[in-house]
């Protein structure tokens, strides 16, 4: 089963701040394991909202609105996607995943919908 596993976005990731050094490396550690594993399909940090826009879709009409946007906490600095047995066993990688001591952080997991072969 594949989840996708959703870093929230904080005030430092929209800031464009970089990690600490301890915690690259720690996050380096952590993909290794993944991919040891063999259950990382993909996993990437993204570029604060700043950088990016939205299309908004009503009907025909389309409406792009640039970056930045409000609420941090709404937004997505990461993800991971992972291929697991049970939403059990992502919640297990997912407390496994390092942060700064002091630090407060959000991290969502959900299933991807599986989509038979046609």
């Amino acid at each position: 089963m594949r989840f996708m596993v959703m870093v929230k976005a904080d005030a430092r990731s929209e800031a464009g701040q970089p990690l600490s050094a301890e915690l690259r490396v720690a996050m380096s550690r952590y993909n290794e394991e993944l991919v040891s594993a063999g259950v990382l399909l993909a996993g990437e940090g993204l570029k604060p909202s700043s950088c990016g826009a939205r299309v908004l879709f009503s009907g025909a009409r389309r409406t792009v609105v640039d970056g930045p946007f409000a609420r941090a906490r709404d937004l997505l600095a990461g993800f991971w996607l992972i291929d697991v047995k049970s939403l059990d066993e992502a919640i297990a990688w997912v407390e496994r995943i390092p942060c700064d001591p002091g630090s407060e952080a959000e991290v969502e997991v959900r299933p991807v919908t599986e989509t038979a072969c046609l």
